[in-house]
């Protein structure tokens, strides 16, 4: 293992450690992502400060040789300051480039990379655990953006922080003692720059501090409805929206350039400032260094030094405006970034989960209550009993709850009150991981990964075969097609790619890839959320039988608007705004008269009529 490799491992950019939710503050947040990295940080901030320190003891240095060149004889030199000399020249050729070394290993090799790697890594994973309502709530890519600039922002907040401002902060100290050690007076100029300084910089600083925030939060959306259009690519398309998403992005580009100019603008008179303040202090130094020289309290050495460091300074306070412009900018998109990060899961394990254990898969609906908006209930006092192995069909309008109701049983939300049991454990006590391995559904919206046709079906169970996934897809109809597909790589069959979202495929392919996952998945309890809506007529047909098998032994909730596809199964549950207002077999509620008879009456071709 060479040097590289050794501090390239030092600390590993993809630990395990549980996550949690970050401290909604900025120096919490930053210390939270900052786990591990403590030592490699501290060693970086002490090397900075050796630099730092040895530069400004070079400059004295040479404010000591301009003196021994002027009293000095030439040939008495190296006897008298040799000593001297042999340790500037070590100093110089050995350990100031051994601190260089030693420094820029550590952040190249340490921290540049594993350090973003780590945030985005431990912020990824807590993400992975919010609820589908978050999702919801925002742009896939522009959460997306987050992470990736947040991770960036992190690190250079922190690392500037610690070596850019310690470095700063140590040099002019050491710079402040070097030009004082030769007459204080010289010191008063630096003093009364550092004064006027940190003055500019507490006006400039917040104001870049606030538009950076909203800089980093038009980049975002920016970001987001670039992204939304091309996830979205067939439908912007289909309607001919070409112009409009164009305008959609257009305005959030002018958004976000509106920040940069604002931005610009404090960034010019922060420079002009400083340029100003800088010529100021050259003058002013070099007044006072000479009106002492002339009355005999310095000596050439001491104006060489002040002269020296005062034009160093110049150049330096540049270089610490930008650092700090782009200090704040990266405050600006951590901050943003921590009003996505930090947000508390709404959908949380007890610490005392249990695993879900299903021994008949029996579901009890009790007194269940849900709102998504407070005081208007989408979901009222709702109780029904699956029994095991029983094959029900909830049925009703739009925004009826059917769905709802399917998306409490997996604990995408929490009921506001009530429980749901299944085989008597409330589900809210025991894991969602451990609760969703136990369902099988495949959904009316069938989206897949962009990974390959076997990765997504091989989505239902990771560690089952090669014949068990074909088994699968057989079951499913899909076998015939996949071995057909090819993608523009060049790969076939089961290692074709999908696209995102599964665009490369018709509805019905991604359809049936959904139901074959689903087969291998195997789970007891099985939910169909319109599962063949997408099919035609007769490849419908040609998996029904499938899909009866798939029901054997498994208890079932099917939601259907095609009431054909129902119709035969154990019992069938009409609601209506969150209640049931009918239940019985097919044949019992057409006798009956009511809703489901003017439902089925009503089905023109299969489908649902509207009113």
């Amino acid at each position: 293992m060479n040097i590289f490799t050794y501090f390239e491992r030092l600390v590993p950019a993809l630990s395990d450690d549980k996550t949690s939710m970050p401290p909604n503050n900025l120096v919490g947040f930053c210390l939270y992502y900052t786990k591990g990295y403590k030592k490699a940080l501290f060693i970086m901030t002490i090397l900075a400060s050796l630099s730092a320190i040895t530069e400004v003891i070079l400059f004295g240095f040479l404010g000591q040789l301009v003196d021994w060149l002027v009293t000095k004889h030439p040939t008495t030199l190296l006897h008298d300051e040799g000593m001297k000399l042999m340790g500037m020249g070590f100093l110089l050729l050995i350990v100031i480039p051994l601190i260089a070394f030693f420094h820029t290993v550590i952040v190249n090799q340490t921290l540049v990379a594993n350090y973003p790697m780590s945030v985005r890594w431990s912020a990824h994973r807590y993400l992975l655990k919010q609820s589908v309502t978050f999702y919801e709530e925002d742009f896939a890519g522009r959460i997306a953006t987050k992470v990736m600039q947040t991770s960036l922002a992190v690190r250079d907040t922190v690392m500037k922080l610690l070596d850019v401002m310690v470095y700063v902060f140590v040099y002019f100290l050491a710079m402040i003692v070097t030009i004082a050690r030769a007459d204080y007076r010289l010191a008063i100029p630096m003093i009364c720059w550092l004064v006027i300084y940190l003055l500019i910089q507490a006006y400039f600083v917040p104001l870049l501090r606030k538009v950076s925030v909203e800089q980093a939060d038009a980049r975002s959306t920016m970001t987001g409805r670039i992204v939304d259009s091309y996830a979205n690519i067939s439908t912007v398309k289909l309607f001919s929206h070409t112009k409009s998403e164009s305008e959609y992005a257009k305005q959030g580009m002018l958004d976000f350039i509106v920040t940069v100019y604002r931005q610009m603008r404090l960034v010019t008179g922060l420079s002009f400032s400083v340029q100003l303040l800088n010529s100021l202090l050259a003058f002013s130094i070099a007044a006072v260094a000479i009106s002492l020289w002339i009355n005999g309290a310095i000596t050439i050495g001491a104006i060489a030094i002040a002269i020296s460091l005062a034009l160093r300074l110049k150049g330096m306070s540049m270089w610490i405006m930008y650092e700090l412009a782009a200090l704040f900018e990266n405050m600006g998109t951590v901050i943003d970034g921590m009003n996505t990060f930090s947000k508390p899961n709404v959908i949380e394990d007890k610490s005392n989960a249990s695993t879900l254990k299903i021994t008949a898969a029996k579901i009890n609906y009790e007194q269940v209550d849900f709102q998504y908006v407070k005081d208007h209930a989408l979901i009222d006092k709702f109780c029904l009993t699956i029994q095991p192995g029983e094959k029900i069909g909830l049925l009703g309008r739009s925004g009826a709850g059917k769905s709802t109701l399917v998306n409490l049983l997996l604990r995408f939300y929490d009921v506001t009150d009530g429980k749901i049991l299944i085989d008597d454990q409330n589900i809210s006590d025991v894991s969602q991981d451990s609760l969703r391995l136990q369902i099988g559904m495949v959904t009316q919206d069938t989206s897949l990964l962009h990974r390959s046709i076997r990765e997504n079906i091989l989505y239902g169970r990771e560690d089952a075969s090669e014949e068990e996934m074909i088994v699968a897809t057989k079951k499913a109809q899909a076998h015939d097609f996949i071995i057909d597909l090819t993608d523009s790589e060049g790969n076939i069959g089961y290692d074709a790619q999908v696209g995102e979202r599964g665009v490369k495929l018709s509805g019905g392919q991604r359809q049936r890839i959904a139901i074959a996952r689903v087969f291998l998945k195997n789970a007891p309890i099985l939910v169909l959320d319109e599962a063949t809506s997408a099919l035609d007529s007769e490849v419908e047909m040609a998996i029904q039988d499938s899909l009866f098998q798939l029901m054997e032994g498994k208890t079932v909730i099917a939601i259907a608007h095609r009431l054909s596809t129902i119709a035969a199964l154990d019992r069938l549950i009409v609601v209506d705004e969150g209640k049931i207002i009918e239940q019985g077999t097919h044949h019992a509620l057409i006798e009956k008269g009511g809703v489901y008879s003017q439902l089925w009456t009503h089905q023109t071709g299969g489908f649902l009529g509207v009113d």
